[in-house]
């Protein structure tokens, strides 16, 4: 396990909920020193409990128990207060706004052990570990389309994407919402629901068309066991 550093952010309160997520971010800003001065500036009032920087190290900011501030208005599976719920880690990345590049393998070793003790000492179900985007479809895009979802989903920690006995149900256009519905996302916002599914489960192509292959993936993600290539 990679030795943590702690920069204490005073941005935090108590929970009202069990922890039963985790919240992976980009943090969308030029640099780590950037990122982390902004998470523990008081007036900015967001924060983290992690910070995993693209050489690796890992940066502390606010202790598991307490309620970081990184999720924002956002709603997962019935869960409003998804702060409350989470583990939020911000994984530095400049987004799209600065200079959107993947993700380098020093920063994704450090950021599995990390993922895994977390799961474990919460017994955190692969279905509640998400991306930003995934929790806030209609306002954010991290931890994007670059993010190796397919290696965590390996080590089972993440859904994989399915790949076997993929089959087109039909579904109508509000039959495909009212299933992404029932998967956890918010819909209010259709197209940026869709965007936010392609996002995570169909990156190569992102373009907010409800397709048979958007379906496909979406049954198969309902099924008990989504098969893909774990």
């Amino acid at each position: 396990m990679t030795e943590i550093i702690d920069t204490p952010s005073p941005n935090f309160d108590e929970r009202s909920s069990p922890i039963s997520m985790i919240v992976l971010h980009y943090t969308g800003m030029q640099d780590a020193a950037s990122a982390i001065a902004q998470l523990a500036n008081p007036e900015a009032k967001v924060s983290a409990h992690y910070v995993v920087t693209e050489d690796g190290q890992v940066v502390r900011m606010v202790a598991e128990d307490k309620r970081a501030w990184h999720a924002g208005r956002s709603h997962w599976r019935g869960i409003t207060d998804v702060n409350s719920a989470s583990i939020g880690i911000e994984i530095v990345n400049p987004g799209h706004e600065f200079g959107y590049r993947p993700f380098p393998d020093e920063q994704i070793n450090a950021l599995i052990p990390l993922m895994q003790g977390i799961k474990e000492r919460y017994s955190i179900t692969r279905g509640n570990i998400v991306g930003h985007s995934d929790i806030a479809p209609a306002r954010k895009q991290d931890p994007g389309e670059l993010f190796p979802w397919g290696r965590l989903a390996k080590l089972r920690l993440a859904l994989p994407r399915p790949t076997k006995n993929l089959m087109d149900p039909g579904w109508s256009d509000a039959g495909f919402l009212l299933a992404l519905e029932r998967f956890g996302y918010e819909v209010t916002d259709p197209l940026a629901a869709t965007v936010a599914f392609q996002r995570r489960f169909r990156p190569e192509l992102i373009d907010g068309t409800i397709d048979g292959e958007c379906r496909a993936l979406l049954l198969a993600l309902l099924l008990p066991k989504p098969r893909g290539d774990e």
